[in-house]
């Protein structure tokens, strides 16, 4: 097949290019994970104790060097979750390996989960081009980690070991923002969950590029009606630019990154499990 590139801007609003590999196969890169088959060659309990899919982890990327330090630690409490189920880090830039290099180096079947909490360009075509190109691999691109209860939980736990008390009024939701619209949605159904677990206090979506409310402007709005604990949650997996951003824009306390929270661990696991279940 020819390679052609197509160019899209990037969560750090900067256009970059994307070399593809010919369009992805409709359904066979997403379709289930078929269980092992018994041959005429292999027995029953050969079948059954076939390898599970490799699980790859796939993060954004980040120049900030804490941030592939937290994806390996997130990894780590999946294997200890999931032993027995390979489980390899990629990143879709900015970081190596890539999830190409990644996908190239392995054989069989593959579960990619997508460490990003929306249906965004990277989810939507990214991922499923470069399992795509993978063509010696059979294997599904997992739902994204948001929204989800588990999300919600983890969320509220870092808001809770920022020092969040009943004195707090109000939370902004800092999310890395898309101009398509389908992760705004997946955002403020995530915004919902955490305002359900604080009692109803009030948790606004904001972002911290290419879509708006931006945290300032979210901020602003939330002291303009008299609030003034107002805390920033952050709904980012690592350190980085985004998550230095918002932290800035806290008026009281900020949150720190989910990390290697036990919850996203689990949360990465329903996921692989989902794709692997259809």
């Amino acid at each position: 097949m020819d390679a052609h590139a197509g160019s899209h801007r990037s969560p750090h609003g900067d256009e970059r290019t994307v070399t593809r590999r010919g369009p992805a196969p409709p359904a066979a890169r997403t379709a289930t994970i078929p269980p092992a088959a018994a041959s005429p060659t292999t027995s029953p309990s050969t079948a059954l104790t076939r390898r599970p899919p490799a699980l790859v982890a796939v993060g954004h990327g980040s120049r900030d060097p804490r941030a592939a330090r937290v994806l390996a630690d997130l990894a780590a409490q999946v294997r200890i979750l999931r032993p027995g189920t390979e489980v390899e880090v990629g990143y879709v830039e900015l970081n190596r390996p890539l999830v190409g290099e990644v996908l190239a180096g392995l054989a069989g079947e593959v579960v990619v989960v997508p460490l990003l909490f929306g249906r965004g360009h990277h989810v939507k075509h990214d991922l499923p081009y470069a399992l795509a190109a993978a063509a010696h691999l059979r294997g599904a691109v997992a739902a994204p980690l948001g929204p989800h209860p588990l999300l919600a939980r983890a969320l509220h736990d870092r808001l809770a070991q920022a020092g969040w008390t009943a004195r707090g009024q109000a939370v902004v939701l800092a999310a890395a923002g898309s101009r398509d619209p389908e992760p705004a949605r997946d955002t403020e159904r995530t915004a919902a969950l955490l305002a359900a677990r604080l009692g109803g206090v009030p948790v606004v979506p904001a972002y911290a590029s290419a879509a708006r409310p931006t945290v300032p402007q979210a901020v602003a709005e939330l002291a303009g009606r008299g609030l003034r604990e107002i805390a920033v949650a952050s709904c980012f997996t690592a350190p980085g630019r985004f998550a230095a951003q918002s932290e800035a824009a806290a008026p009281w306390i900020v949150s720190a990154p989910l990390g290697a929270h036990p919850a996203l661990a689990e949360l990465v696991l329903h996921r692989y499990d989902e794709a692997c279940a259809g």
